[in-house]
C-alpha cells in the first residue's frame, strides 16, 4: 500500500486549524482553554517537524493575548495549567525564547500545590481538592521530565517526576485490563472510569523521557503495557474494515462524544510518538501510519476538514477535531514516511 505524502497531507490540515484561530484571543474558535493549548501544541509539532515557519506567528500572539483570560496561564484546574505548560516547552523547543521556558516552570510551581498526602500523595484535579485523576497525574510527571531535561544540572524536577511515578504506579490507576482509568475513589480505589486515550498518551511521554533521562529499560517495559493494551483494546477489530484504528469509548456510546473528548486520540498518538522514539516497537509504527492514512483517507471532507471518527464517515468540524487529526498526521511524518 502506497502512503499519501504525510507532510503535504499535515500541512493541508493545519492550514485549516489555523482558520478557527483568533489573534485576538490567541485561542481557537469552536473550542476550549485547554484544547488550545493542544491545538497550539500541533501546529508547534508540525512546524519542528517541516521546517515550515508560516504559522509561528500564532506563539508569540498567544503567549501575549490568552493570559487575559488566565494570567500565567493558570485557573483551578491543575491539568489545564499542565497544557500549558507542555505546549511552553514545545514553544521553547522550537523558538529557543526562554520566556516560554519560563512560564512553563512557574505554572509547574504553581501545580506542586496540588499536591498532598491523601491517597498516599498524587495531584488534585482542580483547587477544590475533590478528585485525583490519571490525567493531571501524567502532565505532571511529563512536565516535571521534560523540564529537567531543559534545565542543566537539574535535580529538583527529576525527584519530582520519579516521585510521581512511583507514586502512579502503586496508585491503582493502572486497571486490570492493562489501561489507565480515569481516576481514584474517595476511598482511593481505582474508580473503574473510562479508559480514554489520553490517559493512555500522556504517561507514555512522561515514560518516555523519564528512559532517555535514566537509561533504565523498566520504563520502557512498563509503558510497553499500557501502550499494547490501547492498541489492542481501543481500537476497530482485526473483522473491520480498515482494522486497529484507534477509537475513543465514547465513539461507541449513543450520546457519541462531547468537544474535550474529540481532542483526546490525537494527544495518544503525541505520545505514543515520543514513546516510539524510545522503543522502536515495529508495532507502533505501523499502528501510527495505518491512522494516519485513516485519517487522510476515510474522515476527510472536500475542505481538508477532519471529523471525529478516524474509521469516517466525516461528520463535523471543529478545532478539537481538526487538531487531534493534525496530532496523527504529524505522528506519520515524524516517522519519516510520506
Amino acid at each position: 500500500m502506497t502512503d499519501p505524502d504525510f507532510r503535504a497531507c499535515a500541512a493541508a490540515g493545519v492550514g485549516v486549524l489555523q482558520r478557527w484561530y483568533d489573534p485576538s484571543t490567541g485561542l481557537w474558535t469552536s473550542t476550549g482553554w485547554w484544547n488550545a493549548a493542544n491545538a497550539l501544541t500541533a501546529v508547534m509539532r508540525y512546524s519542528m517537524l517541516t521546517g515550515d515557519s508560516s504559522y509561528d506567528g500564532c506563539i508569540a500572539a498567544t503567549f501575549a493575548a490568552a493570559q487575559r483570560q488566565h494570567a500565567k496561564f493558570i485557573n483551578d484546574y491543575y491539568d489545564d495549567n499542565g497544557w500549558w505548560a507542555l505546549a511552553w516547552v514545545a514553544a521553547f523547543d522550537l523558538t529557543r525564547d526562554s520566556r516560554y521556558l519560563n512560564a512553563a516552570r512557574t505554572i509547574f510551581a504553581h501545580n506542586t500545590g496540588g499536591w498532598d498526602d491523601t491517597c498516599r500523595g498524587g495531584l488534585w484535579w482542580n483547587t477544590a481538592r475533590n478528585y485525583k485523576n490519571a490525567v493531571t497525574n501524567e502532565l505532571f510527571l511529563t512536565l516535571a521530565a521534560q523540564l529537567h531535561q531543559r534545565t542543566p544540572g537539574d535535580q529538583g524536577y527529576l525527584s519530582w517526576a520519579e516521585r510521581e511515578w512511583d507514586w502512579f504506579r502503586s496508585s491503582g490507576l493502572i486497571g486490570p485490563s492493562g489501561l489507565v482509568n480515569d481516576g481514584l475513589t474517595p476511598a482511593c480505589a481505582n474508580n473503574g472510569g473510562t479508559t480514554w486515550t489520553y490517559n493512555q498518551g500522556v504517561i507514555l511521554g512522561g515514560l518516555a523521557a523519564l528512559s532517555e533521562i535514566t537509561g533504565d529499560r523498566a520504563y520502557q517495559q512498563e509503558g510497553e503495557a499500557i501502550a499494547n493494551a490501547a492498541l489492542s483494546k481501543l481500537v476497530t477489530p482485526a473483522s473491520a474494515q480498515p482494522s486497529g484504528i484507534l477509537v475513543e469509548p465514547c465513539e461507541r456510546d449513543p450520546g457519541g462524544c462531547n468537544g474535550d473528548q474529540a481532542q483526546f486520540k490525537g494527544i495518544f498518538v503525541r505520545h505514543l510518538s515520543d514513546f516510539w522514539r524510545q522503543s522502536r516497537l515495529p508495532a507502533y509504527r505501523t499502528f501510527i501510519l495505518a491512522n494516519a492514512r485513516s485519517v487522510w483517507d476515510n474522515n476527510r471532507n472536500a475542505n481538508h476538514q477532519f471529523g471525529l471518527r478516524w474509521t469516517g464517515p466525516f461528520d463535523q468540524a471543529d478545532a478539537a477535531r481538526q487538531s487531534s487529526a493534525l496530532d496523527g498526521l504529524n505522528a506519520a511524518v515524524a516517522l519519516g514516511a510520506g
